[in-house]
């Protein structure tokens, strides 16, 4: 093979008169690089976004939710939340008492999702309460009734109100008070004692927190929670524990987990992967016929030099390796080019974030970059053997040449 492999490196180094072939060589190379190159990049970006997106969604949300099927929410809740906090599987639970609101302040409003959490509880199930960037949680833990009851917001609903910390908002429940003048809505003033960012769009712009005594007076709720979040050992047995809660709550109850909520997100982002890789691969295709071209007219070239090598006792199986090496060279060459870009530009966007994306409609704001070992030997294997294929042709035709017919008028 040695003898082979140094022919093949021979011939790669193109004299003045192979110009044309040198620059297609080039050409082929860079055609290479370019198409390993972007498939790393693409499959790093649509890794961090379903990385990213999972970490935030299970930061955000808790593993399983146990509600009531008939919606009249959960009553006597205490003793269930202690029963079920002793399931297998179950680390952590915590109660909640969700409803739609309308946040104003001034002439500035906007719809929230208000959650009544006992904020001990809810740091076990939920990261939102630990993502307060401006003021502080702490003022939802305080017991008793207040003139003015806390509120925590997330930073685009802030934005969208034009409050702060410190600002007084008015909470409007659509489920309101029966008076002789007909339903009257219910409101309630409170004071935003914090600002959460979690970066993930959803929560930040329509995610609120009170107490969950301040969410059921609001709400005309007492002593009822809408749900029981848990947090599990095992976020892909979600599912599975799912069930076990179910059957220990009893009747009339159903459970909800992360997957079956965002199984359409995380099926669209598998699904833009494959087409990404089957589309940026066909710029690997192109590279491939650039190294077909190459070695076709590398071999019309140099028909006389073959047939003066198989003269010399060359067999033709030697002279078949010589130009798929030739073709294998061009390829490892392309593809270590690539590998390197790719995993240099994948690592820098990486660790300084500097593509950034309108939340609202990616729902995370900057563009994150999650580099794969795997990927990497799957994209370089991919490469090298389509660019293996590309060699075939060539090969095989420089296997046949006779020697009789090349040299004839020399």
């Amino acid at each position: 093979m040695r003898f082979e492999l140094f022919i093949a490196s021979r011939y790669l180094r193109a004299k003045r008169r192979q110009a044309v072939i040198g620059v297609i060589t080039g050409i082929s190379v860079a055609g290479v690089a370019a198409g390993v190159a972007s498939l790393i990049i693409a499959l790093a970006i649509t890794n961090g976004m379903r990385r990213d997106l999972q970490e935030r969604l299970l930061g955000s949300t808790a593993h399983v939710e146990l509600m009531r099927i008939a919606s009249d929410g959960i009553q006597d809740w205490q003793p269930l939340l202690a029963k079920l906090r002793q399931q297998p599987h179950v680390t952590a639970a915590a109660p909640g008492l969700y409803g739609q609101v309308l946040v104003s302040r001034g002439a500035k409003s906007g719809g929230a999702l208000i959650k009544g959490v006992v904020p001990a509880d809810e740091r076990t199930v939920s990261d939102l309460l630990q993502q307060v960037k401006q003021g502080s949680a702490q003022a939802l833990e305080k017991t008793g009734p207040l003139a003015v009851p806390p509120i925590v917001i997330g930073k685009d609903l802030a934005e969208t109100i034009g409050a702060g910390v410190g600002d007084t908002v008015l909470v409007t429940s659509p489920q309101g008070e029966l008076t002789p003048m007909g339903l009257v809505p219910k409101y309630q003033r409170y004071t935003v004692t914090g600002i959460f960012h979690s970066g993930f769009y959803q929560y930040d712009s329509s995610y609120s927190f009170l107490r969950l005594a301040d969410a059921q007076r609001l709400f005309s709720e007492p002593d009822l929670v809408s749900v029981i979040s848990f947090k599990v050992d095992d976020l892909y047995k979600a599912d599975q524990v799912g069930r076990e809660i179910e059957s220990a709550a009893g009747q009339g109850f159903q459970t909800t987990n992360w997957m079956e909520q965002n199984r359409e997100l995380f099926r669209a982002l598998k699904l833009e992967q494959v087409v990404t890789f089957i589309v940026l691969g066909l710029i690997v295709c192109v590279a491939a016929l650039n190294i077909l071209i190459a070695l076709t007219m590398m071999v019309m070239e140099k028909t006389k030099d073959i047939a003066v090598l198989m003269s010399f006792g060359v067999r033709a199986d030697q002279v078949r390796r010589i130009f798929l090496l030739q073709g294998l060279l061009i390829s490892v060459l392309g593809t270590v080019i690539g590998l390197v870009l790719g995993y240099g530009v994948s690592l820098i966007g990486g660790h300084y974030r500097f593509i950034h994306l309108d939340a609202s409609v990616y729902s995370i704001d900057y563009l994150p970059f999650a580099p794969s070992l795997l990927d990497g030997l799957i994209v370089a294997g991919v490469s090298l053997g389509v660019s293996l294929l590309a060699t075939i042709y060539p090969s095989t035709s420089a296997a046949r040449v006779l020697p009789a017919e090349a040299l004839r008028y020399e």
